[in-house]
């Protein structure tokens, strides 16, 4: 399967849930950022992601009460880097004792250090690292050397302590379609679990020409859909149908939210300028999701984020028998 048992269960368990009590909008995952320190740079990365303190982190009560007001069955835990969250165990246990599936969104370079023999391999931790292409285009990425051949060396360790451990990239200017391939490859030559491939969003703070345009992401992923079906690839066949510019979907925001040192993140963590809200009900009642769903903001126009656009595609697919059909096969290759 693409993802552990248990972990689409409890999606499906919770969208079932949701459409019984007749609710539209609803937040299947958070992402939650309990610092903005880290220790890389990357050149597409948002200046306020990696230049926090350490101490200005978000105790642990607080991520806890974002989490339970949220409801969301799934937490990916990010930031920043969230290896270098010095509560980080206590934290996944807790998500653990509320039955969350957790997904730790990492660069890698300190996982041997705080994750293995650190925090025990469970179906309800996923290990995502970032790889944004082969060797040289990925350490360019993160201006830094090394950075590469360390990931490599993590994944391979975490495959053989038992950690589920998926592969992270993100698709820049930088990026040559055949890397791409050779990440699917390389997905199964260390028996990782899979690889989520997204085009990256182009924040207003980074100033460097790496972002696509829309018909340059439709170009790309028109030649990445055409072998993704290969590969343990963890997009769905829609969203990827999305990407490569072959049918429109609205933006779904709220299914993925966004909680910071800063409060609540509104309309979703990549575009800047909406606001932020201290308590959920604000946050969640005040935020215009007609308007962000529609895309006709400038800041929406080149975006396909996986994040903000899976739950549509999940959506969209099953609105027909092909459609579930087509997901379910997927789903369970």
């Amino acid at each position: 399967m693409r993802f552990p048992l248990g972990f689409t269960l409890a999606q499906a368990r919770h969208r079932a849930k949701m459409e019984k009590a007749g609710i539209k909008r609803y937040p299947t995952v958070l992402m939650l950022e309990p610092l903005y320190t880290c220790n890389l740079a990357c050149l597409g990365c948002s200046v306020g992601r990696y230049t926090g303190k350490l101490k200005d982190r978000m105790p642990l009560q607080t991520c806890f009460k974002a989490v339970d007001d949220c409801g969301a069955p799934i937490v990916n835990i990010c930031g920043g880097e969230p290896t270098l969250y010095p509560e980080l165990k206590q934290l996944v246990e807790g998500l653990h004792a509320r039955d969350k599936y957790v997904l730790l969104c990492t660069n890698a370079l300190k996982l041997d250090e705080k994750v293995y023999g650190v925090i025990p391999p469970s179906d309800k931790l996923l290990l995502m690292i970032h790889l944004d292409g082969m060797s040289e285009t990925h350490d360019f990425i993160c201006n830094r050397k090394g950075v590469f051949d360390k990931a490599v060396e993590m994944i391979r360790k975490g495959k053989q302590l038992g950690y589920y451990v998926y592969i992270n990239t993100t698709v820049y200017k930088e990026t040559k379609v055949e890397e791409v391939e050779q990440l699917c490859k390389l997905v199964d030559e260390l028996n990782a679990n899979g690889i989520l491939i997204s085009p990256g969003y182009h924040y207003e703070s980074v100033d460097r020409d790496i972002f696509l345009t829309r018909d340059e992401i439709h170009s790309k992923f028109k030649a990445i859909r055409s072998f993704a079906h290969k590969y343990k690839v963890n997009a769905t066949p829609t969203f990827l149908d999305f990407a490569a510019g072959l049918l429109e979907l609205p933006c779904s925001p709220w299914s993925t939210v966004n909680y910071t040192p800063k409060g609540w993140k509104a309309p979703c963590y990549l575009i800047e300028g909406g606001g932020y809200f201290q308590d959920w009900d604000t946050f969640w009642k005040q935020t215009d999701w007609a308007y962000w769903e529609s895309r006709q903001d400038r800041r929406c126009q080149n975006c396909k984020m996986h994040s903000g656009f899976e739950h549509s595609a999940v959506e969209a697919s099953m609105q027909t028998l092909t459609g579930k059909l087509r997901l379910a096969v997927w789903s369970l290759r």
